[in-house]
């Protein structure tokens, strides 16, 4: 059995091992792969794996011999999942992977707006603070965040960790997601797109990449939200 690795490079940069994957077959593993050498490098295999190298109908039609395609990531719109069911391929994901590290890094970004730290860092470095007449320095305003609304755009895993964290920093939290909330989790309030848009001073995204979430940060809804509001995209 072949097994193809299309683009291995963005989940196993080299720590990991790839011997069970490896035990299962003739495995061959690209860390990257040009949509020009998509074809010729999935020739004769039973099994592949991508990450966001597409695999699109014409090229599943090709390959009639493809029985399993492995994502290597939570969104699949890299394969056309539509073709591959009617050609009989199974198609995976790994859904669950990631949450804890993308939360963590919803709020290194919000907390980077909030207070500039990294520009702090490097004006004190510079002597800025040394030889600043007040002995208080700062460079740009301070956001705190306590008593602030967060609103979350997408409430699954990622969505309820952010959620928590947004919680101990003693946010209020709306969430919205196109499936009806259950449990939310204390502090936590499901809200319409609209009252979301109206009430949040932050917006964070952890919406998947459909048709109906493309473009959904566009200039109507810009409109309503309040001035000054941050929005954070850790989403597609």
């Amino acid at each position: 059995m072949k097994i193809v690795v299309l683009d291995g490079y963005t989940l196993n940069p080299g720590d990991l091992s790839w011997e069970k994957l490896e035990s299962l077959g003739e495995v061959t593993i690209y860390n990257r792969t040009p949509a020009d050498q998509i074809l010729s490098r999935i020739e004769n295999a039973s099994i592949l794996f991508t990450n966001k190298t597409p695999l699109s109908a014409e090229t599943l039609k090709a390959n009639p011999q493809v029985k399993f395609i492995g994502v290597l990531a939570t969104g699949y719109n890299v394969v056309d999942v539509a073709a591959a069911a009617d050609l009989g391929i199974t198609v995976t994901n790994v859904p669950i992977y990631g949450t804890t590290a993308v939360a963590q890094m919803t709020f290194a970004l919000l907390l980077e707006i909030c207070h500039h730290a990294w520009a702090h860092n490097i004006a004190v470095k510079d002597g800025e603070w040394t030889n600043n007449q007040d002995w208080s320095f700062w460079k740009y305003p301070l956001v705190e965040l306590a008593d602030k609304t967060m609103g979350i755009i997408g409430f699954g895993r990622i969505g309820r960790a952010v959620s928590a964290i947004a919680r101990a920093f003693g946010m209020r939290v709306l969430a919205y997601d196109a499936f009806p909330i259950n449990e939310p989790g204390d502090g936590v309030s499901p809200a319409t797109l609209a009252t979301l848009f109206a009430e949040s001073d932050v917006i964070s995204l952890h919406c998947p990449l459909f048709d109906s979430t493309a473009g959904l940060i566009n200039s109507a809804n810009i409109e309503k939200m309040k001035d000054g509001v941050f929005i954070i995209n850790t989403s597609r």
